[in-house]
């Protein structure tokens, strides 16, 4: 799914667009699985388990490194790793987010279904304004991405853009800009 809505191609256009309105990009990176990380867990959820024996997000593997386009700048912030679906539990994004006063919030990365939804429903709890962008994020399959982005984002985000859309959105005249854009 990640080529068929230009993922990387998108992730660029959003990322290089909020640096140059000013946006403070807040990168929220998914816990880098390590050997013995669940072990003593009572309860690992199914996703847990699953990226446990496939070792999804091991360090120092392709899946636990930064991608080359995407390693945090030195004006980033970077969240503390989230261990489950959602960049705010066990996490210090919402205190980065409230320190800065920031509100709103651009969602964008992997997965749409899991860490992207969880991470915006979040957000949309603590009371954060959330704009999702449908082709700056992926998922495994067309059917978790509709049900991401079709069914389930309107529920809960304030906004539900293409990058093209975002980036028309962040630069008109005299139109106040986003404050954040929080990567999953």
């Amino acid at each position: 799914m990640a080529t068929d809505v230009g993922l990387l191609d998108n992730l660029r256009t959003v990322l290089a667009a909020v640096r140059d309105a000013g946006i403070q990009v807040i990168v929220v990176p998914h816990r880098r699985w390590e050997e013995g990380d669940y072990d003593a867990w009572d309860h690992p959820n199914p996703y847990q388990v699953a990226s446990g024996q496939m070792q999804a997000f091991a360090r120092g593997t392709w899946g636990g490194e930064w991608h080359p386009d995407f390693v945090p700048q030195a004006s980033d912030l970077v969240a503390k790793e989230h261990w489950g679906s959602s960049g705010f539990a066990s996490t210090d994004l919402d205190c980065l987010l409230k320190q800065r006063q920031i509100v709103r919030v651009i969602v964008v990365g992997l997965l749409a279904n899991t860490c992207i939804e969880c991470t915006s429903r979040f957000a949309t709890e603590l009371g954060y304004h959330v704009t999702l962008v449908t082709d700056a994020t992926a998922a495994f399959s067309q059917d978790r991405m509709r049900a991401a982005h079709e069914l389930n984002g309107p529920t809960f985000a304030h906004a539900v853009l293409t990058t093209k859309e975002l980036v028309a959105a962040l630069f008109p005249a005299g139109v106040e800009r986003e404050r954040v854009v929080a990567m999953d």
